[in-house]
């Protein structure tokens, strides 16, 4: 009888910071491999260097291979991407931390376009050394896009009580402004309500949109890009059929709640959309990247090298990036298998009231 269960792809980010422990510590209870199978993207001695630091965990079994399809359905799979002589410096990042990121990274991408694993999720990074060893971009984000092709992606931040999208993503703050546009806004929103309903179910969402200014802007007085750029968009989005409001004031949206009226909120810039949600669920808090074709999920805290090898790390938000990945993998699947349904229910153009090429509404 053919298995069911998904192959989840996990990279281990950069192996000076917690990438592992949190990994293991998410794996460690049996029961997740009853509903899926892990293949780690990394080093089994650096796997083994971690197992030994973290303390009162039950016995887990492991699998070395050399390629996804040899993964042991009932074993934590470690597919070696790296040399024998590979090894931890817990603490902080280096140059060889960060090609060995890089390295399991790439091999993990190209197995998920390959079809090889069904869902990825990503170990933290440190983006100033994958910079420095030659990355080229400044984050997964970005990387996800290029990789795959596709005209546009959002960060997107789920939890159970919040869901963040953002406008901008890793630049700095001096360039966001200029980077700010109606096209960009009115994509984001079109990437948003799509994933909203492909990937988590929700029919004809409802999604607040931020201001960018203090108070909104106050009509101008202190900045115009609500007047000029983000109404004009949120008016483009509502034509095309899109439930989307505002601009609210961030300040009053998060801090009065006003957030649990929509399903989600459009963030114009990153620690705009990521403070709030960090700061109301962190610990069960997961980065998708909406938009791409495949499935990636990352948790949503960093390398957090001060705590590497002493058993600290919270593993909450690894191991609700991997249920949400295989979540959203069957979500899509549905969703697929709905439309193609209903387009077979559709009648045909001689048998439509209205004439053969007419535009119809789905």
């Amino acid at each position: 009888m053919e298995d069911k269960r998904l192959l989840v792809g996990i990279t281990q980010g950069d192996s000076n910071g917690i990438g592992y422990e949190v990994i293991i510590k998410a794996l460690a209870d049996p029961r997740i491999l009853d509903m899926m199978t892990p293949v780690v993207y990394g080093s089994s001695k650096v796997f083994g260097f971690y197992k030994k630091t973290v303390h009162e965990m039950e016995q887990i079994d492991t699998n070395i291979i050399k390629s996804a399809s040899e993964a042991h359905h009932r074993r934590i799979n470690i597919l070696n991407c790296l040399p024998d002589n590979v090894f931890a410096e817990p603490g902080g990042a280096t140059a060889e931390s960060a090609k060995a990121a890089i390295t399991c990274l790439e091999k993990a991408v190209r197995d998920l376009k390959d079809g090889a694993i069904d869902v990825l999720v990503t170990g933290p990074i440190n983006k100033k050394s994958v910079v420095e060893a030659g990355f080229g971009f400044n984050g997964h984000t970005e990387y996800l896009e290029k990789a795959f092709g596709v005209g546009d992606v959002t960060m997107f931040m789920i939890s159970q009580r919040l869901k963040v999208g953002v406008v901008t993503g890793h630049i700095p703050l001096k360039d966001v402004p200029a980077a700010i546009t109606k096209d960009k806004i009115v994509s984001k929103l079109r990437l948003m309500k799509a994933s909203l309903e492909q990937d988590f179910g929700v029919d004809d969402p409802r999604i607040g949109v931020l201001g960018l200014n203090p108070h909104g802007g106050d009509s101008g007085l202190l900045g115009e890009e609500e007047v000029d750029i983000i109404i004009p968009a949120i008016r483009q989005a509502v034509e095309e059929g899109i439930q989307a409001f505002g601009p609210f004031s961030p300040d009053g949206y998060f801090g009065m709640g006003h957030y649990e009226s929509f399903d989600a909120t459009l963030a114009m810039y990153h620690d705009q959309g990521l403070a709030p949600f960090k700061a109301i669920a962190f610990e069960d808090g997961v980065n998708y990247t909406a938009g791409l074709p495949a499935v990636r999920t990352s948790p949503d805290h960093g390398t957090a090298f001060e705590l590497a090898g002493r058993d600290e790390a919270d593993p909450r938000s690894m191991r609700a990036a991997i249920f949400l990945g295989m979540d959203i993998y069957r979500n899509r699947k549905a969703w697929k298998a709905l439309q193609e349904g209903k387009m077979e229910e559709r009648p045909s153009a001689e048998n439509r009231e209205e004439r053969p090429g007419k535009p119809q509404i789905a």
